[in-house]
């Protein structure tokens, strides 16, 4: 690989990393196109992580290629790191420095005038609601600060390419929301996004494509949609008023559905996927009501990204944990 495709922020080729017996990596393709969200998810251990680190030019690749913005991270890693803006998993801040000063202190590592710094620094603390903090000693911050701080120092250089490694893990439901909106106005700017994440609820929201990894290997790309529509048809739940009716339920679910239906008795509950949505719902309906079942609550649900993730790896992720 010579040279990058021109709407290509990150493209990455048979990306291949050993640890001992283990392959982190086996033989991984990437493509980020300019402007957009690449979402990659997996499980704990399935290679996002390594792969960071390996576009980042944190880490060596055994074998395969990679770009980004243009530049290859083998033979150009400075030039790599000129370009982008990197915020790991964990919080990388100064404790002993203020809010103010660790942007500052970056601000400078960049090459910006005193001047120019200082008002990057001001523009970014306004940005993740850091501005009453600002003077104060980064080791006083919540985790969630201090994942702000560390977020906001990711974008100090004004990259072209943000790497993002679950970068709201740690942050209450508001500063996750808050996270959201930076990113989406940094994608209205042009700016690329290559984004690791635990939430599902994250990419469905962020990205533009996702990419499913798992034990190194990539086992599904596309957008959300395409991936919902690998998972098979809509599901039909059912509440009912007696649990009594669970049998007879679960025999009309079998007849309109796919596949066979599951029950709980406890909370007097039936679901089955389908194929035809709405239709089946009605008739699901039409012959309860001819049966004399009576149903509390009816609802038909949309496959989600953890159906997705259930279906290609066999779980879901391990829940994160919030701030406090």
């Amino acid at each position: 690989m010579t040279q990058a495709e021109p709407d290509l922020a990150v493209r990455a080729r048979a990306l291949v990393k050993t640890y001992g017996a283990t392959r982190a990596l086996d033989g991984v393709d990437l493509d980020v196109p300019a402007g957009q969200v690449l979402g990659l998810l997996g499980p704990n251990g399935a290679g996002k992580t390594t792969t960071v680190r390996i576009l980042t030019t944190l880490l060596r690749p055994d074998s395969g290629e990679a770009r980004v913005a243009g530049h290859d991270v083998l033979a150009e890693p400075d030039a790599v790191r000129r370009t982008i803006g990197l915020s790991g998993q964990y919080a990388a801040v100064d404790e002993n420095l203020t809010g103010f000063e660790n942007l500052y202190m970056v601000g400078r590592f960049y090459g910006r005038r005193k001047a120019s710094a200082r008002a990057r620094a001001r523009e970014l603390l306004a940005r993740f609601r850091l501005e009453e903090a600002a003077d104060r000693p980064a080791k006083g911050y919540s985790g969630g600060m201090r994942r702000r701080l560390d977020l906001a120092g990711a974008l100090v250089g004004q990259p072209t390419v943000v790497v993002l490694d679950e970068p709201t893990t740690g942050l209450d439901p508001g500063g996750r929301i808050d996270t959201w909106q930076v990113i989406r106005e940094l994608v209205a700017d042009g700016t690329s996004v290559l984004l690791t994440t635990q939430y599902l609820e994250e990419a469905d929201q962020l990205a533009d494509t996702i990419v499913v990894i798992d034990s190194g290997r990539v086992i599904a790309r596309g957008t959300a949609d395409e991936l919902k529509a690998q998972t098979g048809g809509e599901r039909l739940e059912l509440v009912l008023a007696s649990a009594g009716d669970l049998p007879v339920a679960l025999g009309v679910l079998r007849e309109v559905g796919s596949g066979e239906p599951s029950g709980d008795e406890r909370a007097r509950r039936a679901e089955i996927l389908v194929d035809t949505g709405p239709k089946a719902l009605i008739e699901a309906l039409r012959r309860l009501d001819a049966a004399q079942v009576v149903v509390q609550d009816v609802a038909l649900h949309r496959p989600t990204l953890d159906d997705v993730f259930l279906s290609l790896t066999g779980h879901v992720p391990a829940p994160v944990e919030e701030a406090k």
